[in-house]
């Protein structure tokens, strides 16, 4: 690569870009940590992008009808966090990229969207902007065919790199947007054939461009360094309004280093004199961290552009009708309608008075049935089992190309995909997702359910056929590790509703939430109501409460959750038939329990009585409630999995396994009695 002819073919604009690569060089080289290449190969087509194109005012990051811009590949945090720091964003300034990779700065390793509200999503893990993407665009798709555009007319760019292409939930997500006709997601390919083991042709042959053609996008292939290419290639895809677009930018990771189109490129290049011998060959001559002051002052104009454009869009909206205006406000600030709170207390009241015999999963269709009407802004979906997980409600509609009012979307087999592109439409805001399969597939879903709660951001993940319980499908199918691997989560709310008005109860929390996700675990077979006399408080928002409680002298508690809860009150029955008092505790969410304050949990969990728990999962997280909280580990047993399932009819594995209200009377005489012995397989 010839860095003189470039430098002299388009002297403003490379020295203009040559900032971005100057910033990223000199925070990486300080923090002795990062990656350079990715940001000093890309800078031109950032800086085209950026000065051309992209809608947005530095000053006023959360402005809602700004274009959205997604680092996919966020091990090249410095490329966004120089754009910001040269746009003249308040919070991430060139101090803050001094500080880069360091305790409580903003400028975080890779870049995470609660630290600062410019950075529009969490990235890092390869191939989940790219997905997260695909939810942007959705979310724009959906509220422009609300509220016009007018209010809601923007675009969504994303960079990705050969690791985001290469890691399977892009596959996933570019099938989506391309069946979408997702007209407003731009995604540029940073081309530069270098990952972390080396070229790219040693682990890869695919042929991307052929790929995304393949998938419906409209594709382009330019030079990623020639900013007239990358501006010709942005006003093409601009134009095709109906498909997704990607253009493959041609690029050289880390120009004009030593380190040039090399693995090392990719990392952290930290030798003084290759770095000095780099700024040479880029005619950069400013000390670390200082940009000349006509460079910068145009970097500021760039930041400052949209102003004129987003006061426009202040005047548009303030000429809406008064309710027009506050709705949008409420859906954009995530807030559930007032609505909301009566709508489920009138339900459960419906649900405790006839005491349906329902599975949850079907439970939850009802209250959806309920919500969904008075909450416009919810968009659901199934990754293709819309019949089994029972998110479609008839009001609904399908969000298709021609019909973008539609509010279920028919994801495919694509739970990782699914989850990624929930989670985009969180962080676009206006939209409140949720979407379903089947609990064992929370493996698929994994790495973006931990993004959405490290994210902060409310996605609802709707889990159906939580476990053995789902029957002759069998081992495969039956989660018995899963609900341990979702609690275990930081930030995140798991619901295991009994029956019908837990569920419902479920659901008003859930979407209550405005910065963790929740994951409802959902049963497939009926279950009968447990609640049978309405209370108007929201039991399950303290996580774990009394259902039943011991007549006579108090020996026994048996702790719940889900399906279980009904096999505890037959226990129960039978216990209190000896004259062996006991309570029944349903525990439908253990972190809200874990919130209670210390008197509540006394109350609940008192110490003195032998304490069994009944799950069919496996025990693990259980000790917390069985020894803790007052409780004695000679006095606690477990009636549960201790392995995988089988394929069988649901009761005859429930009988199999021993999760059955004798086998827990049985745990409860022999714990009073004092047989206990240590379970060998905990």
């Amino acid at each position: 690569m010839d860095i003189d002819q470039l430098r002299k073919a388009h002297p403003d604009h490379w020295m203009r870009a040559t900032a971005l690569r100057a910033l990223a060089l000199d925070a990486v080289a300080h923090a002795n940590s990062g990656h350079s290449g990715m940001p000093i190969g890309m800078a031109d087509v950032a800086t085209v992008l950026f000065s051309r194109h992209m809608k947005f005012d530095a000053k006023a990051p959360e402005w809602h009808d700004r274009d959205r811009f997604i680092l996919s590949a966020g091990h090249g945090s410095m490329l966004l966090y120089g754009l910001l720091a040269l746009c003249g964003d308040d919070e991430i300034t060139l101090d803050e990229i001094k500080k880069f990779r360091q305790l409580h700065a903003r400028t975080a390793g890779h870049p995470e969207n609660f630290m600062a509200k410019a950075i529009e999503v969490t990235t890092g893990p390869l191939g989940q902007g790219i997905a997260n993407s695909v939810g942007f665009a959705i979310a724009e798709e959906a509220l422009r065919a609300r509220f016009g555009n007018k209010l809601v007319d923007h675009n969504t760019w994303v960079i990705a790199g050969d690791g985001c292409l290469m890691e399977g939930v892009s596959h996933e997500a570019i099938g989506l947007a391309g069946r979408q006709g997702l007209g407003r997601l731009v995604v540029f390919w940073d081309d530069n054939g270098i990952t972390i083991d080396g070229k790219v042709s040693i682990a890869d042959k695919t042929d991307q461009l052929k790929r995304f053609e393949a998938a419906g996008w409209h594709v382009q292939a330019i030079d990623g360094h020639d900013p007239e290419a990358i501006d010709k290639a942005i006003v093409a895809a601009k134009s095709e309004t109906g498909r997704p677009s990607m253009i493959a930018c041609k690029t050289h990771i880390a120009l004009g280093h030593a380190a040039q189109d090399t693995a090392k490129g990719h990392g952290a290049l930290t030798d003084g004199d290759q770095n000095k011998a780099a700024k040479q060959a880029w005619g950069w001559t400013s000390d670390p961290f200082e940009v000349p002051a006509e460079i910068l002052s145009w970097w500021r104009e760039v930041g400052a552009r949209g102003s004129a454009e987003r006061e426009a869009w202040e005047d548009r909206l303030s000429q809406a009708s008064g309710s027009r205006q506050a709705e949008f406000a409420r859906i954009m600030a995530g807030e559930a309608p007032k609505k909301l709170s009566a709508t489920i207390k009138a339900l459960k009241k419906q649900a405790s008075e006839e005491a349906p015999k329902h599975a949850t999963r079907k439970a939850s269709e009802i209250v959806l049935s309920a919500i969904n009407p008075i909450m416009p802004e919810t968009i659901g979906g199934s990754a293709d089992l819309t019949g089994s997980n029972n998110t479609l409600t008839k009001d609904l509609g399908t969000f298709d190309t021609d019909n973008r009012k539609g509010r279920h979307i028919f994801y495919g087999i694509r739970e990782h995909g699914m989850a990624a592109a929930m989670n985009g439409m969180a962080l676009h805001g206006g939209v409140r997702p949720y979407g379903g399969t089947f609990m064992a597939f929370t493996d698929y879903a994994r790495p973006s359910m931990r993004l959405a709660a490290l994210s902060r951001i409310p996605t609802v993940f709707v889990m159906t056929h939580d476990s053995i319980g789902l029957g002759e499908d069998g081992p495969t199918h039956q989660p018995v590790e899963h609900l341990a691997i979702s609690r275990a989560t930081p930030n995140t709310l798991v619901f295991r509703p009994a029956d019908t008005v837990e569920t419902a109860e479920a659901w008003e929390i859930a979407l209550r939430q405005t910065s963790r996700p929740s994951v409802l675990s959902l049963t497939r077979q009926g279950l009968p109501t447990v609640r049978t006399e309405h209370k108007t408080a929201n039991l399950t928002e303290k996580g774990a409460y009394v259902l039943a409680d011991a007549d006579g002298k108090r020996q026994a508690i048996l702790m719940a959750t889900g399906s279980e809860v009904s096999v505890a009150m037959a226990a129960r029955d039978i216990l209190q038939a000896e004259g062996i008092g006991t309570r029944v505790v349903s525990m439908p969410s253990w972190e809200l329990f874990e919130e209670q304050d210390e008197k509540y949990r006394r109350r609940v969990l008192p110490g003195g009585p032998v304490r069994v728990a009944i799950e069919a999962a496996t025990r693990f997280g259980w000790d917390r409630w069985l020894f803790g909280e007052r409780g004695k580990r000679e006095k606690s047993g477990f009636v549960g999995m201790h392995g995988f399932g089988a394929s069988a009819p649901a009761g005859d594995l429930f009988e199999h396994f021993g999760i059955t209200a004798e086998a827990t009377a049985q745990k409860v005489r022999d714990l009073i009695e004092g047989r206990w012995a240590p379970d060998p397989r905990i």
